[in-house]
C-alpha cells in the first residue's frame, strides 16, 4: 500500500466497515504500512483508525492482535491516555485477517532523531515534554496488574536478553555474517542483570515516537500509542530506554573512528555523527530540558521505586534496539534490498558497550 490510496477495492472495504461500526464512512485512506497497516475512515463522529497487522509482526517480539486490543480495552477505563478502542474483528476477508478499530487522538509524535514542533521549540515546553512523558510512564508502572495478568507474559530482562539472542542467531545465515560483538554484549548483561524485581505492566517501546502531543503552546500527551509490545516486565527496563534517549550537557559521545573505517555509507555515518554529538533525542540536550538524573528523582518519588544498576538498564535497552534493527537489516536483504542499517547497529552496540563499561556519565 502506499500513503494515498488503498490497493484492494476501496469500495469493498468502506462498506465492510460501515457495516461492522454501524456507521456511514465517507472515506477510507492509508495512513501507514509497516509493522501494521493504518487505515483512517473518516465518519460523521470524527476519524476512525483501523489497524491490521503485517507479516512484520510474526516474532517474540511482539503480542498479537487481539491481546494489544485487550491491553488498550482495560487501559481505557484507567488514567492512562490511550486511543479509545471500539471493536475488534478476529477475521476478515475483506482486510485479510484480523482487526480492530480505534478512536483517532489529536496530536503529533516526536520520531526518533527529530526536532520539537515549532510551536514547541522554548524551554518551558521541553520541560513540560519531559514531565508529560515521564509521569505517564510512572502511572503506567503503578497501575494494577491483575486484569492484564492473564493476556499477558512475564518477561524478565534476562528473558529478552535470550529471545534477543535467539533472533540473533536467526539472522547470521541470511546477513551473511556474525555479529560477534552483538553476542558479548549480550553475554555480559547476561551475567550482570541485577536482581528481579515485581513486575509491572510495561509498554515496550515506551518513546518519544510513540505518544502524541498535542497544545498549542504548551506540549500535552494525549495518547500512548502501539501497545504490540507490552508485557509484564521489570519497569526499570523501560525508564533506562527513556534514558538512553536522554542527552545531558555534558555528555560527549563515543569514539567513532573504528566505524567511521568500516562502512562507506556517508549518509548513515552524517547520521550517527549527528546522534552522537546531540544525542538520539536532541531537544533533550537544550534549555529546559531536565536532566537524566532529574527524571530518575521524579520516576522514585512518583513510583516509590529506588532505580538502580542504571548502566546495565541504559546498555540492555541499546542492545535490544541493536538487535531489532539487526532484524530489520534481515528482512531487508531477504526482500532483495539494500540496507544501510549495519553503521546504525555498530554504532548501537558501541554505545552500549561504553555505558557499561563507565565510559560515558550517567
Amino acid at each position: 500500500m502506499d500513503d494515498t490510496r488503498l490497493t484492494t477495492d476501496e469500495d469493498a472495504v468502506r462498506k465492510h466497515l460501515e457495516a461492522v461500526l454501524e456507521t456511514t464512512v465517507e472515506t477510507v485512506s492509508v495512513l501507514a504500512d509497516g509493522l501494521n497497516v493504518l487505515l483512517e475512515a473518516e465518519t460523521p463522529g470524527g476519524s476512525i483508525v483501523i489497524r491490521r497487522p503485517t507479516d512484520l509482526r510474526e516474532t517474540d517480539l511482539f503480542v498479537d492482535l487481539e491481546t494489544e486490543y485487550r491491553v488498550m480495552e482495560h487501559l481505557s477505563s484507567t488514567r492512562i491516555r490511550t486511543p479509545e478502542p471500539l471493536v475488534f474483528v478476529d477475521e476478515s476477508t475483506t482486510l485479510e485477517g484480523p482487526w480492530f478499530a480505534m478512536r483517532k487522538r489529536a496530536g503529533d509524535p516526536v520520531p526518533l532523531g527529530s526536532t520539537l514542533p515549532a510551536r514547541f521549540q522554548d524551554p518551558a515546553s521541553r520541560r513540560r515534554l519531559a514531565t508529560e512523558l515521564l509521569d505517564t510512564l510512572a502511572a503506567i508502572h503503578t497501575l494494577e496488574t491483575r486484569p492484564v495478568a492473564p493476556v499477558l507474559e512475564h518477561v524478565p530482562p534476562v528473558e529478552q536478553i535470550e529471545r534477543a539472542m535467539t533472533r540473533l542467531e536467526a539472522a547470521e545465515s541470511t546477513t551473511n555474517r556474525a555479529w560477534t560483538e552483538l553476542r558479548t554484549l549480550g553475554q555480559r548483561l547476561r551475567v550482570n542483570a541485577p536482581a528481579t524485581v515485581e513486575p509491572t505492566l510495561v509498554h515496550g517501546d515506551y518513546r518519544p515516537g510513540n505518544c502524541l502531543f498535542a497544545g498549542t503552546d504548551r506540549p500535552a500527551l494525549t495518547a500512548v500509542l502501539d501497545w504490540e509490545t507490552a508485557m509484564l516486565g521489570d519497569p526499570h527496563t523501560e525508564l533506562g530506554y527513556l534514558l538512553l534517549r536522554w542527552h545531558d550537557a555534558g555528555d560527549t559521545g563515543i569514539c567513532l573512528e573504528e566505524i567511521e573505517r568500516a562502512f562507506d555509507r556517508p549518509e548513515a555515518l552524517a547520521d550517527i555523527r549527528r546522534a552522537n554529538r546531540e544525542g538520539l533525542a536532541p531537544f533533550t540536550g537544550r534549555p529546559g530540558s531536565p536532566t537524566r538524573g532529574d527524571l530518575v528523582e521524579r520516576y522514585e518519588r512518583q513510583t516509590g521505586r529506588r532505580f538502580r544498576a542504571d548502566r546495565f538498564y541504559r546498555a540492555h535497552a541499546a542492545f535490544l534496539l541493536a538487535t531489532v534493527w539487526v532484524d530489520l537489516h534481515r528482512r531487508t536483504l531477504e526482500a532483495g534490498q539494500r540496507s544501510d542499517r549495519e553503521p546504525h547497529i555498530a554504532y548501537m552496540t558501541a554505545l552500549a558497550g561504553a555505558v557499561l563499561d563507565g565510559d560515558l556519565p550517567l
